[in-house]
């Protein structure tokens, strides 16, 4: 079977580089609304089944698609892609010395068979100061990044005091749990 990553992230790309697969980027424009009414905890899971949906009308019998979407939320509340700068400082002073839960919902189909999970890990920032803050969002411009941030840069090395499950699940997809799925298909 060949496989379509239905996603522009860099870091998904190299995620499923790393577990040592071919694929084929295929992204088609998704509506990533949602009824507020959903738990907060579902969010990332019905993100990614739309964007699958979206590009399973065009999947060859041959292909199976991998899509993905990472909520971050706290307080019962998710902290999605900053849109300035001012965004970023606020939800990075609200992770602050506290504990958040990062979710990602995965699907994987073929035009057959669909596989639907979400994973969530938790993260616990040690305080920020506004120095800090300051430097990570003026350096790495988190813009593109759930929650203002990545484990994978500056701040996860110097702020994240520990995080219980899936490290690769931080960065925007459960490897593991990936891997499991495509073992379905063999």
């Amino acid at each position: 079977m060949k496989i379509i990553l239905g996603s522009k992230s860099p870091r998904r790309k190299d995620l499923l580089t790393l577990l040592g697969y071919e694929f084929e980027i295929r992204v088609k424009e998704t509506d990533e609304s949602f009824p507020q009414t959903i738990p907060v905890t579902e969010v990332a899971q019905l993100i990614a089944e739309k964007k699958a949906n979206d590009i399973l009308c065009d999947l060859q019998d041959d292909e199976i698609v991998i899509c993905a979407d990472t909520t971050v939320v706290i307080d019962n509340h998710i902290l999605g892609k900053p849109i300035n700068r001012a965004e970023a400082i606020a939800m990075l002073q609200k992770l602050s010395g506290r504990e958040h839960h990062v979710i990602t919902g995965v699907v994987v189909c073929s035009r057959y068979k669909k596989i639907c999970f979400s994973v969530t890990t938790k993260v616990m920032f040690k305080p920020l100061n506004e120095e800090e803050i300051s430097y990570y969002v003026d350096t790495y411009a988190p813009y593109d990044k759930a929650g203002s941030y990545g484990i994978q840069e500056w701040i996860g090395g110097t702020a994240i005091q520990w995080i219980h499950g899936s490290y690769n699940n931080v960065v925007g997809l459960p490897t593991h749990e990936v891997y499991l799925a495509l073992k379905e298909f063999e």
